[in-house]
C-alpha cells in the first residue's frame, strides 16, 4: 500500500454506449464521491484552547503533497504513557473538527496522533480513496518511527471512513508483520465497504436509484472493510455502532463484527453518528477494550 498507483475510472469502456454511460457517470460521480469526503479548511479548534500540549507535524506522501498532523503526548502523571492512539477521522471537515472525539485520551495517558487526508485542512491536494487510504499508512509509517512510539503500544481507531481506511491499514500491517506490532484496532460507525455504501446511498435517492449499479461500479472494491476485517486476527478488534445511527446505519456494524475474527468485541450505543464518546460509559468502555488488549500482548 506503501506505493501509489494512479486510477483511472472507467478507463476499459470500449463501446459508444459505454461511452456515454461513462460520461453519465462523471457528471453524476460528485454524488458518489460527496459519500465519502467533506473536506474544508476551515480551522475549528486547536489543542491548546483545550490545555493540550501538541506539536504540528507535517509529512510529505510520495506523490509530492504534504500532510499535517498533530501529536498530543500523554498526560498521564507518573509521565510513562499507556500507549498511542492513532486516530482516523470522518469524512467531514478536518481534524480540528473532530479533536474533540480524542482530546480526552492524554489525560487518560495515551499519547494522540491523527493527521488530515489530502485536501483536508492544511494538507495538499484532492481526496480519492486511494490517496486517503495511501495517506493513512504515512501517518503510521511516521508513528513507527516516532522515539516515544517505537516500543510501545500503538492503538488505531477510526471513526465512519476513518474506520474503512484503517481496516485495510490494519490488514497489510499485520500480514506484512509491520513493527511495532499492533495492539488493537477500534472502528467506529464505519461501513462495510466503498462500494456497498456508494450504492446504498445511490439507491435511496429517487433521481440515482435506477443508476445505483452503474454508479458504484465506479468505485473500487478492493479495500472493502468487510473483505479484511477477518485478517486482523490476532490483534483484538472493537466495532462500536450505534442504533440511532443516521448516516451509516446500524446493519453495517453488525456485519463488520460478524465477519472479524477473535478477539473481538461489539458496542452498541445510543448516540448520533460519531458521537460516542460524549457519553462517560462509552469511554470507560473503550478505556477497557484499550487495557484488556494490551494484557493480550
Amino acid at each position: 500500500m506503501a506505493s501509489r498507483n494512479p486510477r483511472l475510472l472507467l478507463t476499459t469502456l470500449g463501446n459508444r454506449a459505454t461511452g456515454l454511460l461513462a460520461l453519465l457517470a462523471t457528471t453524476m460521480l460528485s454524488g458518489c464521491s460527496s459519500v465519502f469526503f467533506f473536506p474544508d479548511k476551515v480551522t475549528y479548534i486547536t489543542p491548546d484552547r483545550l490545555n493540550l500540549d501538541y506539536e504540528d507535524v507535517y509529512l510529505d506522501t510520495a506523490d509530492g503533497e504534504t500532510l499535517h498532523g498533530w501529536w498530543l503526548p500523554a498526560q498521564h502523571p507518573d509521565g510513562k504513557a499507556r500507549g498511542t492512539v492513532y486516530f482516523l477521522h470522518g469524512n467531514a471537515q478536518n481534524i480540528s473538527s473532530h479533536i474533540l472525539n480524542v482530546a480526552w485520551l492524554p489525560a487518560e495517558g495515551y499519547n494522540v496522533f491523527t493527521l488530515d487526508y489530502r485536501g483536508y485542512g492544511k494538507s495538499t491536494g484532492a481526496p480519492d480513496i486511494e490517496g486517503a487510504l495511501h495517506d493513512a499508512e504515512i501517518g503510521l509509517r511516521w508513528l513507527s518511527e516516532h522515539p516515544q512510539v517505537r516500543d510501545d503500544r500503538v492503538f488505531i481507531l477510526g471513526q465512519s471512513l476513518g474506520g474503512a481506511l484503517g481496516i485495510p491499514l490494519a490488514s497489510e500491517w499485520v500480514k506484512r508483520s509491520e513493527e511495532p506490532p499492533l495492539a488493537g484496532v477500534v472502528v467506529d460507525g464505519t461501513f462495510t465497504g466503498f462500494r456497498g455504501i456508494a450504492r446504498e446511498k445511490l439507491g435511496s435517492v429517487w433521481l440515482t436509484w435506477l443508476l445505483q449499479a452503474p454508479l458504484s461500479w465506479t468505485i473500487t472494491d478492493e479495500y472493502e472493510a468487510i473483505d479484511r476485517i477477518d485478517t486482523i486476527s490476532p490483534v483484538p478488534v472493537m466495532v462500536i455502532h450505534s442504533v440511532r445511527d443516521g448516516i451509516i446505519p446500524f446493519h453495517h456494524g453488525k456485519k463488520l463484527y460478524k465477519a472479524a475474527e477473535e478477539p473481538k468485541r461489539f458496542l452498541q450505543t445510543d448516540t448520533p453518528h460519531a458521537s460516542t464518546f460524549v457519553i462517560p460509559a462509552y469511554k470507560q468502555k473503550f478505556l477497557d477494550f484499550l487495557f484488556d488488549a494490551t494484557e493480550q500482548l
